[in-house]
């Protein structure tokens, strides 16, 4: 990257060598929202980046992801981070998010210069994100998760974060937003979750191959099927039958999604689009999952070009009418088992993240010690 370019125009350019999805949907933002999304984005890109390096031990993981977010927080600094990181990460990491991480400070430059609404939405995130990936990741296995609410709590920390940090960033651009408030928090988690446990049904192949499974084992056992010696290869119909079961789970998420989308006013088109195109390319895919049990790669189950573009077209001609995109979500998932599921849960203690940390130093001891403090 051109390193005469500014902080916002670095952020930028390197979101499409990140991520192709959310360079497609973070354009579809208002302005005042796309530089807060896109900072988001590559701050939780960095955290994955530091999550996902094999050469690091879990010790060491957890300690760059509490230096990263005390760097965030301008409770640490982040140039000898970002020197030792970077010595660290192998040829597994790609050169775009080792360019990332090399560029840590001025994505942290750009959060520090946004308001202090988005600031302590992002860092809170950030921090929960820190906070749980590495109690999941010390533990992984091609055993699984034990239990489904594992699974749950397990998608909180990767995305259910992102989807109330997203809800904290659409209520503080717009009061007509912030006027449904209770309804969208309520439905957030499951958003996010639905479109996580996509990916992980996607990539169960590539994530095994990598030594991790985030399937839940309690599900699977009722088939018969122990996840630790699972392979890909001869087909086995009871593991299809599990995965007919997430499947259910997932596209009971998804409506969830849609309904999280409608209490967007139709007037926001562009918060609309951002939403909408995320939860059609996922309905897309676990159609393909469905309807493809004996898939051995993530390749197999990968929407077409042409998917995405029909998505596009059919969201946005309808964006604006909740009965029309209602009857495209019906006809897009048609086929698909559905379960029942309850409200999504927080997994989170409320004390886990203390809130004056996301606040600058003097802000935060004027909270605990009172206005009179210097």
């Amino acid at each position: 990257m051109d390193s005469g370019i500014s902080d916002e125009v670095y952020q930028d350019q390197i979101l499409p060598h990140v991520s192709r999805t959310f360079a497609l949907t973070i354009p579809q933002l208002p302005a005042a929202l796309r530089i807060s999304v896109t900072n988001a984005y590559l701050l939780c890109r960095i955290a994955d980046t530091i999550e996902d390096e094999p050469a690091l031990s879990p010790p060491e993981t957890h300690a760059f992801l509490q230096r990263f977010t005390a760097a965030l927080g301008g409770r640490g600094e982040s140039q000898t981070l970002t020197r030792e990181l970077e010595a660290r990460l192998s040829d597994r990491t790609l050169p775009t998010e080792r360019d990332l991480v090399r560029n840590m400070q001025r994505v942290i430059n750009v959060t520090a210069a946004l308001a202090e609404p988005q600031r302590v939405a992002i860092h809170r995130c950030v921090e929960l994100m820190c906070y749980g990936m590495p109690r999941f990741q010390s533990t992984a296995s091609l055993r699984g998760l034990p239990r489904l609410t594992d699974l749950d709590d397990y998608c909180y920390y990767v995305a259910g974060v992102v989807g109330d940090m997203l809800t904290d960033l659409f209520c503080e651009y717009s009061p007509a937003i912030a006027g449904r408030r209770a309804g969208l928090q309520a439905q957030a988690v499951s958003f996010a979750q639905g479109l996580q446990m996509t990916n992980i049904l996607k990539d169960v192949w590539e994530d095994r191959n990598r030594g991790a499974c985030w399937l839940p084992q309690e599900v699977f056992s009722r088939y018969g099927v122990d996840l630790a010696r699972l392979t890909p290869e001869p087909y086995d119909p009871r593991f299809a039958a599990g995965m007919r079961e997430l499947v259910a789970v997932a596209h009971a998420h998804l409506r969830n999604a849609l309904e999280y989308t409608l209490l967007i006013p139709g007037k926001e088109a562009g918060i609309r689009r951002f939403c909408l195109w995320a939860i059609g390319l996922a309905v897309l895919t676990l159609q393909k999952i469905n309807r493809n049990p004996r898939f051995t790669t993530g390749a197999q189950v990968k929407i077409s070009r042409k998917a995405v573009a029909m998505t596009r077209i059919s969201t946005d001609f309808v964006g604006r009418s909740d009965w029309l995109l209602r009857r495209l979500f019906a006809r897009a998932a048609r086929g698909l088992p559905l379960a029942q599921i309850g409200e999504t849960r927080r997994p989170h203690p409320a004390h886990a993240i203390d809130p004056t940390h996301l606040l600058e130093p003097e802000r935060a001891l004027r909270r605990s010690y009172g206005s009179s403090a210097t």
